[in-house]
This record gives structure tokens, sequence and C-alpha cells, in this order.
């Protein structure tokens, strides 16, 4: 007698928007994960260590943002908090005053009185991820201080590499400093990114290590015409705690826009972002409100215009150079930030 299998929805072709990597994986946790009690004190269904969600940043040479449509994710507040990263800053009070408040929780009173920071004004998050990425190691003082000169600026030293040496194994973006933890509101939830220049293997010797392949990959020499192909950049984050509803549709899209402005000030095409999970997990109340989502069709990711040259600073970005268009989103779902 023949067996039938039948194959699962998430494997069928009807699924191969990348959407689905994200809304297979929620299901996922709902089915199997772990119940477990947080800070927060809300409690969460957890999985550790899923398998990776992996989005293209372009498509046929059109450049691409996984914003995810199965629900509308707040753009505005995305590259605000990013620009506000890339600035280096610290107090929640420029986001609040601009409409957003993502961060208002962990700068009031009552949570910087609760964590031991009561010496802290109201919005002083302490030395969290744009103080990092541009200052690391630098002693923190306070949001009010000017860090100019002081620390490792990490952000500029991956744009340097990515200029100068982009074969280089250690192009890196690290917010995580151990000393610097307790004097945080909170500690870096995405802790750690690492940038990777690929170059398209030219021909039918792709595939077969020919000399003028290895050639390339040694020094990124010109190839048979003379002409260098231009690298693909490619960005794999690893975030420790990953808030399924609210967090990580907001985290792909951030470090898609980072990875996108890198790529256009060293002249780079967007290649990938790959997104390594620890502990993956769906807050209680968040539960019917994913079920919902879970129910919808993903439509197409929109594209990305940015309006500055390339080759320019990375410094000094405003929100109008970012260019979202066609996202068609399915309605927002409500969902409580627990903090």
């Amino acid at each position: 007698m023949t067996q039938t299998l039948v194959t699962p929805p998430s494997m069928t072709q009807t699924k191969a928007h990348e959407e689905y990597q994200y809304l297979d994986l929620v299901r996922e946790i709902l089915e199997n994960g772990e119940h477990r009690p947080d800070r927060t004190g809300t409690g969460t269904v957890s999985l550790f260590a899923p398998r990776p969600l992996k989005f293209s940043l372009s498509r046929d040479g059109v450049p691409i943002l996984p914003l995810l449509t199965t629900k509308r994710v707040f753009l505005r507040a995305v590259v605000a908090e990013l620009l506000w990263f890339v600035a280096g800053s610290t107090s929640s009070l420029p986001l609040s005053e601009a409409g957003v408040k993502i961060w208002d929780g962990n700068g009031s009173r009552e949570f910087l009185d609760g964590a031991g920071l009561g010496h802290r004004a109201v919005g002083d998050l302490g030395p969290v991820y744009g103080f990092q990425w541009r200052h690391f190691g630098a002693d923190y003082v306070d949001a009010a201080t000017d860090y100019a000169g002081q620390g490792v600026d990490q952000l500029a030293d991956v744009v340097d590499k990515l200029r100068r040496t982009p074969y280089d194994r250690r192009i890196i973006l690290s917010a995580w400093n151990p000393r610097d933890l307790k004097l945080m509101a909170l500690p870096p939830c995405h802790m750690f990114a690492q940038f990777y220049v690929s170059y398209p293997r030219s021909g039918a010797a792709s595939g077969s290590g020919s000399s003028s392949s290895i050639g390339e990959a040694r020094g990124g020499e010109e190839g048979q015409q003379g002409a260098k192909p231009k690298g693909h950049l490619h960005c794999q984050l690893y975030q420790r705690s990953c808030d399924m509803g609210l967090g990580v549709p907001f985290n792909i899209a951030s470090y898609a826009l980072l990875t996108h402005m890198l790529a256009h000030v060293c002249d780079l095409v967007p290649g990938t972002l790959t997104q390594v999970m620890g502990d993956a997990h769906v807050y209680l109340d968040h539960v019917d409100a994913l079920k919902v989502q879970l129910e919808r069709e993903p439509r197409d990711f929109p594209t990305l215009e940015i309006g500055r040259e390339k080759n320019g600073s990375i410094d000094g970005w405003k929100a109008e150079d970012f260019v979202v268009k066609g996202y068609d989103p399915h309605k927002t779902i409500a969902m409580k930030m627990s903090v």
C-alpha cells in the first residue's frame, strides 16, 4: 500500500516569501516552546537557539527593506531609533519629544530608581547601544556629557574596514560591554553584528575554484576584464533576547537599514541580513495577537531609496534620507510592551 505524505504548508512553494521564516518560528514557539518566567513578570513561551532568519536586501539590483507585512511595523520609530544609535545618544527624551515612546518606560523615574540608577536624570539610560557603538570603553558620566574623541568609535572603524580592507574577518560592532552592563537601564538585546563583503564569482568557472576566482579572493585584484566586481555587504546579527511579537520585527528592519546605510557610504551592494537568536520568546499577553497575525498572508516587501550621495559620511543622516516605497501591510495589531 502506498502511503501519501502530506507536505506541511510551511514547506510548500506558496511559502517562498521570506516573511514566512518569521511566522513559522512564531508558530513553532507557540506549539513547542517552554513556559518560563521573565524579568518583566509577564511570562513567556520560549525556544533557545532556533534556526536563523535570513533576508535579502536587494532584488534584481533594487534595494529591498524586509519590513514585515502581516502587521504594520512602526517605521518612523525604527528610523528615529537607528539614527539615535548612530548619533551615540543615550537619553530617551529626544525620541519621546519626537513622538517615539519606545524607551520611555526604561527611562522613567520609577524604572531608574528600581534599577539602582536613582542618581540619573529621567531619560538617562546610561551607556546603551549608541554609546557602545561610538565610544566603547569611555567612562560614562551622564547623557549630557560630550564624549567626542573618547573610547573606540566602532561604527567609524566598521566603515573604514569596509572601504579599505573588505576581506577583514574582524568587521565587528558590539554593544555588549560587561564593564558597563550595570550602568545601563537595559543591557543590549541585539548585542553583536558582523559584516562581510562578498564578491561575485564570474562565469562557469565560479564553482570550480578557478585561478581567477582564487585571485579575487586573495586580494581583490582586478578580474580578467580589468574591473573588480562591486562587493555585496552582508550582516549577521546575534540577539540574546528576542521578543517575537514587538521586538524582532523592529530589529529586522533596524539592522537591515543599518546595512543599507553602510553599503551606501561604502559604495557596496546591499546583500543579506541574517538574524541569529538566543532566547526567542513570545510574551503571554501577545499570544492572541500573534495568532491573528499568523492567519495573514505576507505581501511584497517595500523598496528603499536613499537620498544621499554615495561614499559620504555615516554621520548626519536624517529621517527624510530614507524613502520607502510600496509598503502595503495588513492592519496594525496592538501589543503591550513589557518593561
